[in-house]
C-alpha cells in the first residue's frame, strides 16, 4: 500500500469539466475525495468573455485536470462540434498547461434534461465528469 501513495498523490485529484456549446458552456466540479460532479454557473458569450469566465472558474476551483466532453454523431461520426471541441480541449492545454482529458458526451444534454436538470449545460458537464470519474475506479 505505501508503494501506492506516491503514483496516487501525483495523478490529478480534482477535475473541472466543460460541456461545450455555441453559446452556454456548462462547467461542473468534482474531486476524486467528493466522487460526483457538482455543476457550476454555465459560462456564456464569447472571445475575451468566454475566456476570462474559464479564467475565473479555474482560479476559483484550482483543478489538477480539466475533462472537455467531445460530441459525436450517433454512429460515433465526427462533425463541426467534435471539432470544436477538440479545438478547445487544445486551447485549455495550451492557456493554463492542465492536463486536458477527452469524454464522448454524446446524449449528455439530452440525459441531463431527462434527470430534471435545471441548468441543461450544467447538468450535461455533470454527467460528462461523472462518466469520467468512473472511468478512472474502473
Amino acid at each position: 500500500m505505501k508503494d501506492q501513495a506516491p503514483s496516487l498523490l501525483a495523478s490529478p485529484q480534482s477535475f473541472l469539466a466543460f460541456d461545450l456549446g455555441t453559446k452556454r458552456t456548462g462547467v461542473a466540479y468534482a474531486s476524486r475525495l467528493l466522487g460526483k460532479a457538482q455543476g457550476q454557473h454555465t459560462v456564456k458569450g464569447q472571445g475575451d468573455v468566454f475566456w476570462q469566465a474559464v479564467t475565473q472558474r479555474i482560479q476559483e476551483w484550482q483543478p489538477d485536470a480539466l475533462v472537455v466532453g467531445v460530441p459525436f454523431h450517433p454512429d460515433g461520426a465526427a462533425h463541426e462540434m467534435t471539432a470544436r471541441a477538440r479545438r478547445f480541449a487544445r486551447q485549455l492545454h495550451g492557456r493554463y498547461g492542465l492536463p486536458v482529458f477527452e469524454v464522448d458526451e454524446r446524449y449528455s444534454t439530452a440525459e441531463a434534461l431527462l434527470e430534471g436538470a435545471d441548468d441543461a449545460d450544467a447538468g450535461a458537464a455533470c454527467i460528462i465528469l461523472d462518466q469520467f470519474l468512473r472511468g478512472l475506479s474502473e
